[in-house]
């Protein structure tokens, strides 16, 4: 059988779904064919142009507005604004034909079974036999959308369920119909892992398939224990946010944003199509819902829900919070438990659910009664709406920002004390639970030899988690491949020769500890291995250079100290680049100061697409102090061109610092500066990201690397690259556009990029910047203004303008 290749999908349908997936398919390098209706009638604006029916522009406005409209929202739905050119737009009646040029089609209209019904009716005579044809169905049957059609349309045909935003969130179902043929349900399988960069979940063709069932029923399941415990919707999600590993937006602002129609539609449909459910009487809508409903106070999109946004008297935004026993909005009321507080000294969401659970005050029993509605709930869906435990899990961390799935936070409280915790709730569990204890397994999933087991409802045994192989999964191997530990890194053996320093601080951070991990990694790897990876899978790679450290130092007036820590930290970036192995670094998510400048001295860096990497140390102060400055100025001489005007180039850098500018993808990073075109690789999903990072190593040590020369030809181009920024920023400051410290700073940083005031372009060594770089960055820390700076980030998390 031949390849299947995509290289053009046509996605019908541009709402805000049909117009994310488009996007996210051009991320990838896929050519879009994006369809929508034909207006029925003009608007105001073509009336006053006199156009008609027939033109083209108002034939196409329906699709070409909903591209638009996506391309300009926050988050941007796609890597880089140059790929939106991958998409092509046109209309149902003149550009139908051209489907029979793709390679998958995927309907994303609105959700109603007699207009999908007609559109795949449509699409079928011009689809060419063979190509893939998906239904991006939030609920609706399978079954019920394919009948009719012909066999080569039903064999080709399933359900692909993205979540909003599809960019962003990783869960990608996909649910076979009664006639699909495996190989395809293979193929989309390993396609939306691979390409997509997504959990590709398998699910059964079940109301609301896996995600859906489990999220709409733990939001259902609070909305009925809310009332029953008088709690606020502060309280609520101040219990089920960041401390139990979910988004920041917690239950209530997530639907608030997600919009409260959509829950009620899929909480609606479930009641409707699920009589069987155990547990129906909670999809039933409490009285609150109801009056929000009549009321239209939806969310966002009607500008109040949960949640409400003011402006008070003094014309500054204030958000409101809705009282739910009297349903108005009132001042939003801190909420606050002993039982959280507990929780704060331990970083590892896993480990804080033993503790939250046996909590003595409102919040104990909220998490006592929460989770014994959860764990018993996914319990009975097994062998409903899948037969393995881990696809529930997969399907609630991908599709709803879950840390842990219900099964991992059960093994996490305990097995048997779930059981305790269900029954005393009066429930029960399904009997699979208790026959898998009387066996004598203690948990649902075990690791063994660096993969993951789970148990077998079926076959009652542990059963290895099918496609682990192209992964590498540091949880698994981090004890028995361990061959180094500090108190801020951790490094492991990945096999083949590769090392890896894995960062274990808070937040990453890159203080002294890390820094003598990534000593270490060096020694040992020059001396025993072939090269070393720099990578971990916590949230995000690091947030940059420990500032709590440099705070007490500066405010101890501890120079000397000072001087040595930030040498220290050059010195090290510097041996990463100048050392005999070669060194990969992997980022993700937030990557920044600090961890922009390691990457920027790695050898190779294989980024997550989804990687925010910059340096931001404008916004505490001081500028780039960890080879950042130097390694800019480096980058600038080495991308001059005969007839460049060089000062121009110089500046593109040096603003890249200067305006603390931070790259929303890995793809924006080359734009910056920060990742290097022909060097530097992008991976679309991160699971796949060490095990990438690991292979570039060992290519590299394969084809006989060898250790870089120092640098000493960078060329700097002196007083006169530094005239024309101090004339700048004295503008800038005279205009308002900056503050006096920011100008001190952007002035510091001149000097450094420029050379100093050398009288004419000269080639200098790294060290001659390395020197300038530390000088300035010392005397930003005997600055008052930079102390507060940095105070206030520290206190606050947001920078201060002063």
């Amino acid at each position: 059988m031949s390849k299947r290749r995509i290289n053009k999908v046509a996605i019908i349908g541009s709402g805000i779904m049909g117009s994310g997936i488009a996007c996210h398919f051009a991320n990838i390098g896929v050519d879009v064919l994006l369809l929508d209706i034909v207006p029925n009638e003009l608007n105001a604006k073509e009336k006053a142009q006199g156009l008609t029916l027939e033109n083209k522009s108002v034939r196409n406005r329906i699709v070409n507005e909903a591209l638009s409209a996506a391309l300009k929202s926050s988050p941007s739905p796609i890597y880089h604004k140059s790929f939106a050119s991958r998409i092509t737009t046109g209309n149902l009646e003149d550009d139908i034909e051209k489907v029979s040029q793709v390679d998958w089609i995927m309907e994303v209209v609105v959700e109603r079974l007699d207009i999908k019904k007609q559109v795949f009716e449509k699409l079928e005579k011009h689809r060419t036999p063979g190509t893939l044809i998906t239904s991006n169905t939030s609920g609706i049957p399978i079954k019920f959308m394919s009948e009719g059609r012909s066999d080569d349309f039903q064999k080709h045909f399933c359900g692909t369920h993205f979540f909003n935003p599809a960019r962003y969130l990783k869960l990608f179902e996909i649910i076979p119909g009664p006639k699909t043929a495996d190989s395809v349900v293979e193929f989309l399988n390993q396609y939306g892992e691979k390409y997509l960069g997504k959990t590709s979940v398998i699910a059964k063709d079940t109301p609301a398939f896996i995600g859906n069932r489990i999220g709409i029923f733990s939001i259902m399941s609070l909305f009925h224990i809310v009332k029953s415990m008088d709690l606020t919707i502060e309280e609520v999600d101040k219990l089920t946010g960041p401390v139990i590993g979910r988004p920041k937006s917690a239950t209530f602002r997530t639907v608030d944003v997600v919009g409260l129609d959509t829950l009620v539609h899929v909480a609606n449909g479930i009641a409707e199509n699920c009589k069987n459910d155990e547990r129906l009487e909670l999809f039933k809508l409490p009285n609150f819902i109801d009056t929000m409903m009549e009321n239209k106070w939806l969310g966002s999109k009607t500008g109040q829900g949960f949640y409400k946004k003011i402006k008070n008297e003094d014309g500054q935004s204030e958000i409101l919070s809705l009282d739910l026993n009297t349903l108005e909005y009132r001042k939003k009321k801190s909420a606050k438990f002993a039982t959280l507080e507990l929780t704060k000294p331990i970083e590892k969401v896993i480990d804080r659910f033993k503790i939250l659970v046996n909590g003595k005050d409102k919040a104990g029993e909220f998490y006592r009664k929460t989770f014994a509605a959860l764990f018993a709930y996914v319990s009975h869906r097994i062998p409903e709406i899948s037969d393995e435990i881990y696809k529930i899990d997969d399907a609630m961390k991908a599709g709803f920002g879950w840390e842990h799935g219900p099964f991992q936070i059960w093994d996490a409280i305990g097995v048997e004390k779930g059981l305790e915790l269900i029954k005393s709730e009066g429930s029960e569990p399904a009997s699979w639970v208790n026959d898998m204890v009387a066996l004598g397994n203690t948990s649902f999933y075990t690791v063994k030899e660096g993969a993951t087991y789970f148990y077998d409802v079926p076959s009652k045994t542990q059963q290895k988690i099918p496609g682990q192989d192209a992964f590498i999964i540091l949880d698994n191997i981090r004890k028995s491949n361990e061959v180094f530990k500090n108190s801020g890194v951790v490094i492991e053996d990945l096999g083949d020769g590769i090392l890896n320093c894995e960062f274990q601080s808070k937040m990453n951070t890159i203080g002294g500890d890390v820094l003598a991990g990534l000593n270490k990694a060096v020694d040992i790897a020059e001396k025993d291995f072939d090269g070393l990876v720099i990578g971990n899978q916590g949230a995000n790679f690091s947030v940059g250079a420990n500032i709590g450290m440099i705070f007490m130092m500066a405010v101890e007036q501890e120079y000397d100290e000072l001087n040595a820590a930030i040498k220290y930290f050059q010195d090290t970036m510097m041996r990463m680049r100048y050392s005999s192995i070669p060194t990969v670094s992997a980022p993700h998510g937030m990557s920044l100061g600090g961890a922009c400048e390691l990457s920027m001295h790695a050898d190779k860096v294989v980024a997550a697409a989804e990687t925010y990497i910059g340096l931001v140390e404008f916004g505490v102060g001081v500028i780039p102090g960890g080879a950042g400055s130097k390694e800019m100025a480096l980058r600038a001489s080495d991308s001059f061109r005969k007839g460049d005007v060089e000062l121009n180039v110089l500046q593109e850098y040096f603003l890249t610092i200067g305006m603390a500018k931070v790259a929303t993808s890995a793809y924006e990073a080359f734009d910056l500066g920060i990742l290097q075109k022909g060097k530097d690789i992008v991976v679309t999903n991160k699971d796949r990201q060490i095990a990438t990072a690991k292979a570039h190593a060992r290519i590299m040590a394969d084809a006989g690397y060898t250790k870089p020369v120092i640098r000493k030809d960078v060329k700097v181009l002196g007083k006169q690259a530094l005239g024309m920024f101090l004339v700048g920023t004295d503008s800038m400051e005279a205009a308002n556009f900056i503050s006096e410290h920011d100008q001190k700073i952007a002035n510091k940083l001149a000097y450094v990029m420029a050379g100093g005031d050398l009288s004419e372009p000269t080639l200098v060594t790294e060290q001659y910047l390395l020197d300038l770089e530390r000088e300035a960055f010392l005397s930003l820390c005997t600055e008052r203004k930079t102390l507060e700076r940095i105070q206030h980030m520290l206190k606050t998390g947001k920078p201060l303008r002063n």
